[in-house]
């Protein structure tokens, strides 16, 4: 199990980004001001003797390790976007509904974000490639070497936007009910 850290306002972010033979994942410390890699990686479930539900099962499953092991406050995902082949769209969100019941069976909240954020808040431009993504992602996490699947620095780039569109910076408070929840002194009755 990897330690938190033991700041009251750090949060640990889950970035996921699902596919239905990759599934990136990347973990990072957030305390407001600095982002801290704990650790990202690939889930590959395209072993030719599986059966897709086996695949769905075996991304179900790891990802559950991966949250059990880390331990995560919230988690984001990238939106799908529309393609033009169906077959895959489906799979895709098979996948993605995997992922997502892995999270939400430890009830850690979920973020969306679409892949024109996710590139503009890593990269400052809205269509940036793959490698763009990855060579940002890199230099903002300090890593050194390069991962054999860009699935993984994808996710961390969902984390990382995440942190800077979350409002986690500002502690903002998401409803009214939490604002009134947090602040009773702030509320007057007339």
């Amino acid at each position: 199990m990897t330690e938190k850290k033991n700041i009251n306002f750090t949060k640990r972010i889950l970035g996921i980004d699902p596919g239905s033979i990759i599934t990136g994942y990347g973990v990072i410390d957030y305390d407001g001001n600095k982002m801290t890699l704990v650790e990202y990686g690939v889930i590959s479930a395209a072993k030719k003797e599986e059966t897709f539900p086996l695949r769905l099962k075996a991304i179900y499953e790891r990802l559950s390790q991966v949250v059990e092991r880390t331990l995560p406050d919230e988690s984001a995902f990238e939106a799908i976007f529309f393609g033009k082949n169906v077959q895959s769209m489906m799979k895709l969100s098979h996948a993605r509904a995997a992922a997502m019941l892995a999270v939400t069976m430890r009830e850690i909240p979920i973020a969306e974000y679409a892949p024109r954020e996710v590139k503009k808040s890593v990269t400052g431009l809205g269509n940036a490639g793959k490698e763009q993504v990855q060579f940002m992602v890199k230099k903002l996490m300090s890593i050194q070497e390069d991962h054999q699947f860009l699935d993984a620095t994808d996710a961390l780039s969902i984390a990382i936007c995440h942190c800077l569109r979350s409002g986690i910076r500002r502690n903002s408070n998401k409803s009214w009910e939490s604002f009134i929840k947090n602040n009773p002194d702030r509320i007057k009755s007339s």
